[in-house]
């Protein structure tokens, strides 16, 4: 009987911890905003820079990449005229604050047409043709991989691993190149060959696409 007892009050005891750490967690997962929902001003976090000062008081607590970095404009009331996009690569920026009409990322889903108020959205990019239109103007870019970050403030971050302007492309080396990886994929005895040769002939395909668009 004091057994049953026991039993009935550790099983009720696990459903309350339970339920309240669903809820819990619920909450959290309610409560945590989006990437693109950060607050324009910069953040601190007030109690540990209180305990640096508290143990350290000599020294100035230590800075986080994010107060290095600008802050993101608030969202816009209405719909700007203008989308403002970073297209950044590792080693250089191609475009940073630039405001454009719109913007055709590669992403791997189909060719994403961005535009002002687009909804927030991260997007991968596969190799293919980014193009950035400007009035009757229109840059193309051929991208190999990398990811676009779109933000509700109508700002678009496109991260990319290589991109080259498309009019800087040899035609004849795309196609030398594809024929190459065409034959090195057909001769292939290993796999790690095989996937080595489909990359470049998937690349170059893609290239010779962009060309051709």
């Amino acid at each position: 009987m004091f057994r049953q007892a026991a039993n009935r009050l550790l099983s009720c005891s696990r459903s309350t911890i339970s339920s309240s750490s669903a809820a819990a967690a619920s909450s959290r997962v309610k409560s945590r905003p989006f990437s693109t929902d950060l607050q324009a001003d910069p953040v601190t976090d007030d109690a540990f820079v209180d305990s640096w000062k508290k143990m350290i008081p000599n020294i100035d607590p230590p800075k986080t990449p994010m107060a290095y970095m600008k802050p993101r404009p608030s969202t816009p009331s209405s719909i700007p005229s203008k989308l403002t996009v970073n297209f950044v690569l590792p080693y250089s920026s191609e475009l940073s604050g630039k405001e454009v009409d719109m913007v055709i990322v590669p992403a791997s889903t189909g060719q994403m047409g961005i535009l002002p108020g687009h909804v927030p959205t991260i997007a991968e990019l596969k190799p293919g043709l980014l193009s950035v239109h400007e009035g009757n103007d229109t840059k193309k870019y051929f991208v190999s991989s990398g990811f676009a970050f779109v933000h509700a403030n109508s700002y678009a971050d496109i991260i990319a691993v290589e991109a080259v302007p498309i009019d800087q492309i040899d035609p004849a080396l795309v196609q030398k190149g594809l024929a190459e990886f065409t034959q090195k994929l057909n001769s292939a005895s290993s796999d790690l060959d095989k996937a080595e040769a489909q990359i470049g002939v998937d690349v170059h395909s893609a290239m010779s696409s962009a060309l051709a668009g």
